[in-house]
């Protein structure tokens, strides 16, 4: 009997866990919409509450994590002996803790977690706000917006990111990408009014 306690133990908490949903396509807006209702009820929120576009959020999404719940930097190594990771970033937008900590003070969902994508959206939507706020961007220019995210607003307005080609680079791939999900949201989603 004992023999048989283990394994079913393992069995029913295996089925009680839940595991985050992925989207069948990344690269399909109207996948993403899919997924979940709670993930287009996120959307829409954000949109209402922030004005931040449906497809510059998913773009960030994209480029930070790949729609990975859990993504994480990866470790760096010296002589093949893990040594940590490089930040702290966590989840589907890559929040650091500290930036992350800032945002659930100010936004006031203290029960946000980065690893849930209705609190990730909502984080990015809350971020865009702040750097609209702060630098006058477009919360619809997802590459300026992107290099905001990415330096944050002090080192977007001390323009940092001149000295990062790659990073540069990597603003224009967010801003095609927001491009591309656009003209496929005209597809299936209406901008909730404002």
């Amino acid at each position: 009997m004992r023999k048989l306690f283990l394994p079913i133990l393992v069995l029913f908490m295996g089925a009680c866990s839940t595991v985050p949903k992925s989207p069948k396509g990344i690269k399909n807006a109207c996948d993403i919409l899919a997924t979940d209702d709670s993930w287009r009820d996120a959307f829409d929120r954000t949109y209402r509450i922030y004005g931040a576009p449906p497809h510059v959020v998913m773009a960030i999404i994209y480029q930070e994590s790949r729609f990975v719940h859990d993504a994480r930097p990866p470790k760096k190594k010296l002589l093949g002996i893990p040594l940590g990771r490089p930040t702290t970033a966590f989840g589907y937008a890559q929040a650091l803790d500290n930036t992350w900590d800032w945002y659930q003070d100010k936004s006031g969902n203290d029960g946000a977690e980065r690893d849930e994508l209705p609190d990730a959206v909502d984080f990015i939507g809350w971020y865009l706000r702040e750097n609209h706020k702060r630098t006058g961007i477009s919360k619809w220019d997802a590459k300026n917006q992107y290099l905001a995210y990415h330096e944050g607003t002090g080192g977007f307005l001390r323009q940092s990111y001149r000295q990062k080609p790659w990073l540069m680079k990597v603003a224009d791939k967010v801003n095609t990408r927001a491009i591309l999900y656009r003209r496929q949201l005209a597809n299936c989603y209406t901008y909730p009014e404002l």
